[in-house]
């Protein structure tokens, strides 16, 4: 094998071919070549230089041999690493190495993408007492693997539209000095996730340091913001009420799907919807047998995530994953002793525009002492629903035209599967 350019410390043997060892921050300077790999042999050093890595258009590839020996490092304010050249940056992918960008006003990356269609990779990087880690602007997709940040203020801002995703997985931050407010993850102008931005995050955050500063504008595509086994702490405790951890988005939003995690709340798509003003369903003025929306003075929902209450009694899935899910549903109806009244769970299909019959459940209305006759209903029963399918309540009478009450404290429960 032979060497582009470099020499010491390494053996040509160790090295692949197409590989520069850098030992200088000179050697990452200028114009780059993208048809390379960049070798980190140990820390290189750019304080006092004026140096910067501007990352070509053709992109750029950087390697160490791990974040205890190879490393970038700069102390200057007002310092930037990563610059793009006019008309944007390529690839940047890099593995086995630390940065260090400690000086005032400094930042790690202030990177454009060249055509929308690159990529932001890292894989096993520590970020040690960076002051900021910058701006990523119009990447195509982002991919952190087995990163760390450790002191510092490791804010990294994404900017502009992400027709890909953002994914950081096995990583760890800690350390983080009490004073920083700002948080991991933000968003900058124009900021638009069309894919998802995914992380399982080990994170003990300072008093006031958010996780992530997201808005659910952000997200145009539901359950696209997605936080799964992740562990968070704040000063080294657990409290998922914290409303300062995310505090623009919540785990309900549309746009969220958090599962699985500790010390951050989780999503539970679905909600209930019950009767709180009883009113009779006028059951007398149809055919016998003919069903009819179930009718109330007052309905009230509560937990609602990722579905609405278009109209009286109907519970709409706004989401497009999951789209399996347990309807249950607990109701009293009261009418004529020995009267026979169906309920029945009705879903509208909105792809085909028609309702389709989930469950009927026949009950015979008991002939109790006194003037209250009463049918018992408990429904527990699968279903489908995709965006925009609804569920509703219908009764019928089938043994004569009389009136239906749905008493007070009925209800119905849809919850994922």
């Amino acid at each position: 094998m032979s060497l582009i350019r470099g020499s010491g410390g390494v053996s040509s043997s160790d090295i692949p071919t197409r590989t520069v060892i850098v030992k200088s921050a000179e050697q990452l300077s200028g114009q780059l070549r993208s048809d390379i790999e960049y070798f980190l042999d140990g820390v290189i050093d750019f304080t006092g230089t004026g140096l910067s890595i501007e990352v070509p258009q053709g992109g750029l590839s950087l390697r160490g041999y791990g974040f205890d020996i190879s490393g970038l490092r700069c102390s200057d304010d007002n310092y930037t690493m990563f610059t793009s050249p006019i008309g944007g940056s390529g690839n940047v992918l890099g593995a086995d190495y630390f940065i260090e960008v400690s000086g005032a006003a400094s930042k790690v990356y202030d990177l454009v993408s060249d055509t929308g269609f690159e990529a932001f990779e890292f894989t096993r990087i520590n970020y040690n007492n960076c002051t900021s880690l910058g701006v990523i602007d119009n990447y195509r997709q982002g991919l952190e693997d087995g990163t760390g940040r450790f002191g510092g203020s490791p804010s990294l801002e994404l900017k502009g539209v992400w027709v890909g995703g953002y994914r950081i997985t096995t990583s760890i931050v800690r350390s983080l000095p009490g004073t920083v407010t700002a948080p991991l993850f933000k968003a900058g102008a124009g900021f638009s996730m069309q894919s998802r931005f995914l992380t399982d995050i080990n994170v003990d955050l300072p008093t006031l340091a958010p996780l992530i500063d997201f808005a659910p504008s952000n997200f145009p595509n539901p359950s696209t913001l997605q936080i799964s086994g992740a562990i968070v702490t704040r000063d080294g405790s657990f409290d998922a009420n914290d409303p300062n951890i995310t505090p623009n988005v919540t785990a309900g939003d549309l746009c969220s799907s958090w599962k699985g995690n500790n010390g951050l709340p989780n999503t539970f798509e679905g909600g209930s919807i019950g009767v709180t003003a009883q009113v009779a369903t006028a059951n007398s003025v149809v055919a016998v047998g003919a069903f009819i929306d179930v009718d109330a003075t007052t309905w009230t929902t509560t937990g609602l995530q990722h579905f609405d209450n278009p109209a009286d009694g109907q519970l709409r899935h706004l989401g497009n994953s999951p789209r399996e899910f347990k309807v249950l549903v607990s109701a009293t109806a009261e009418s004529t002793a020995n009267d026979v009244v169906v309920i029945r769970v009705l879903k509208w299909d909105n792809s085909a525009s028609s309702f389709v019959t989930v469950l009927d459940q026949i009950r015979q209305v008991n002939s109790l002492v006194g003037g209250r006759d009463v049918a018992f209903y408990n429904i527990n029963i699968n279903t489908t629903l995709d965006q925009n399918d609804y569920i509703k309540l219908q009764v019928a009478n089938q043994t004569a035209a009389n009136d239906v009450t749905i008493e007070n404290d009925s209800y119905m429960i849809i919850e994922e599967r």
